[in-house]
């Protein structure tokens, strides 16, 4: 109840966080959310709450003074319906955004999309999947009967696997998620050539932005654009000079193609055990001025530049998102 009372009266901010704005006959990762939806949120935010951008954000924590019931809305990795299909509604609603880039996937499917496409959207597979890594042979058994795709709708939140498919995909995306890159593409590669499928030779609405998207995406400037890392990696999970690269060379790449700096960057995957013991440091080294986690928290006059936290949004409908944000807000 105290909190409900008080919450009017102090400032915070809540940061948002998306992947895509797209209606997806499959989403297994639930990244997406579906036009209609977003429109949704954007009028509910409209309505009730004050938008800033990230830079308005960092600028108001610096002066230590932050408005009250104020949302900034973030975007992760770089997809092609961010211009598509979130530009075009942010602009009618004039909202600014941030988008994270990761700029090692130009023009190409991000390694979880093409695993989707590799096992749970093929035509056809072996009845043994065999993938070796580290000099370990991974095998799973899909069998003759389950050869033929799944038309059920499934995410990896559902509690059971509707067919040996759905097992290996889930299977497969735990021993691929913590691999470098390179590691990950020869796992990626052994799967195309079982699944008689070409290097990114899947759905062109699942791709990342290429650099001359980038570039529209930030033309009129209300959308700024961050970095995400080259090859989106656990950072944590590789030595610091390799961080240290993956954290830089994705800053330049980007400052390259806008002609204009990148001071924000956000963490891949994001949470505590991700981004480990260094990384924070690094992003700073780099020259940075704020960083984006993935933590459920607001964001308070005291908080870490380097570690803001922020909300995942699903695929809500304008209802819950509301009730969402009530929640979040008024506790």
């Amino acid at each position: 109840m105290m909190r409900r009372m008080a919450a009017p009266f102090r400032s915070e901010v809540i940061i948002l966080f998306y992947h895509r704005v797209f209606d997806a006959h499959s989403d297994p990762q639930l990244l997406c959310v579906k036009p209609k939806h977003f429109t949704e949120h954007l009028e509910h935010i409209r309505r009730h709450y004050r938008v800033m951008s990230l830079s308005e954000l960092g600028d108001a924590l610096k002066e230590g003074q932050l408005p009250k019931r104020a949302i900034v809305i973030t975007f992760d990795d770089g997809y092609v319906d961010n211009l598509l299909n979130a530009k075009p509604l942010l602009e009618r609603y004039e909202m600014p955004a941030t988008v994270f880039v990761a700029t090692g996937y130009f023009g190409r499917m991000f390694w979880w999309d093409e695993l989707e496409q590799l096992v749970l959207q093929a035509s056809s597979l072996p009845e043994r999947l065999k993938v070796t890594v580290n000099g370990k042979i991974h095998e799973w058994y899909l069998g003759r009967e389950q050869v033929e795709v799944s038309e059920e709708p499934w995410n990896v939140e559902c509690p059971y696997n509707p067919t040996s498919r759905h097992r290996a995909y889930r299977d497969l995306h735990r021993l691929l998620h913590p691999l470098g890159n390179e590691e990950r593409e020869a796992a990626l590669s052994q799967l195309r050539t079982q699944a008689d499928v070409g290097e990114n030779d899947g759905r062109v609405t699942s791709r990342a932005m290429k650099p001359e998207e980038i570039r529209r995406l930030a033309e009129g400037g209300l959308i700024e654009i961050g970095s995400h890392t080259e090859t989106h990696p656990v950072l944590s999970a590789l030595p610091i000079e390799e961080q240290r690269r993956e954290i830089r060379e994705s800053k330049r790449r980007l400052e390259e193609i806008l002609g204009s700096p990148v001071t924000a960057f956000s963490y891949p995957y994001g949470g505590n055990a991700a981004i480990g013991q260094h990384a924070v440091g690094l992003v700073q080294e780099a020259g940075y001025l704020l960083a984006c986690a993935n933590f459920p928290a607001f964001v308070t006059c005291g908080a870490n530049p380097f570690l803001l936290p922020r909300y995942l949004i699903r695929d809500w409908d304008g209802d819950e998102f509301a009730r969402r944000l009530r929640g979040w807000f008024y506790g």
